[in-house]
């Protein structure tokens, strides 16, 4: 921060590098929302180019200390990556909505996922972009998975037969009166399913049975 190494701020930096001591960094994935991925170190310090260096530490490991071998560093950068896709995709989907399950309307953030339309292991149309993501609910996310729920191209809702020609609750009598319902819409044009990635998920579905 600014011009002096010895400034407080840049100081403690210095010392977390020099005693090794883990940090917690937080990145920016929406205005006024920030991811926090510990833990990460100072991995190098230089006060003539006023930069430091950070490195992040490895997953799941039993004690908190920097990667120790080039093998480490490029696995916790990747896995720092994929949770900040997750995040950033998951805010970004969200909001497009204005915080509402596409399919129930519920509003409630925090009980809401961000359910990719195709997955993320397609190269080509498993992009992390908002046409290519749905908010929904943890009980209708799980259902557009198992291809219980099917979405087609005119954004109508499709139930699949199993769960129709059965009757247990009010649970599932509210899965069941989505059929032919027209999902929620993103607020903006440019935001909604794209129609071309929706196209195959349906016709996956319709496969399942």
């Amino acid at each position: 921060m600014g011009q002096d190494p010895n400034a407080p701020d840049n100081r403690w930096l210095r010392e977390a590098f020099e005693s090794n001591v883990p940090i917690i960094y937080f990145l920016g994935i929406a205005p006024g929302c920030y991811q926090a991925i510990p833990p990460a170190f100072i991995s190098g310090w230089d006060s003539t180019a006023l930069k430091a260096r950070v490195a992040f530490g490895v997953p799941d490991q039993e004690s908190i200390a920097p990667p120790s071998t080039p093998v480490e560093r490029r696995y916790a950068l990747r896995s720092v990556k994929q949770r900040l896709h997750q995040a950033s995709f998951r805010e970004a989907v969200i909001a497009a909505y204005s915080g509402r399950c596409a399919l129930s309307g519920l509003p409630e953030p925090l009980l809401l996922d961000a359910a990719h339309i195709v997955a993320d292991k397609d190269e080509k149309l498993g992009r992390p972009i908002i046409p290519n993501g749905i908010p929904l609910s943890k009980i209708h996310h799980a259902a557009f998975d198992a291809h219980l729920i099917g979405i087609d191209p005119d954004y109508r809702l499709h139930v699949a037969d199993r769960l129709l020609a059965r009757s247990d609750g009010p649970m599932l009598e509210a899965l069941k009166r989505l059929k032919g319902e027209t999902i929620h819409l993103a607020r903006r044009v440019q935001d909604r399913p794209d129609r071309d990635r929706v196209a195959p998920r349906f016709a996956r579905f319709k496969s399942m049975g």
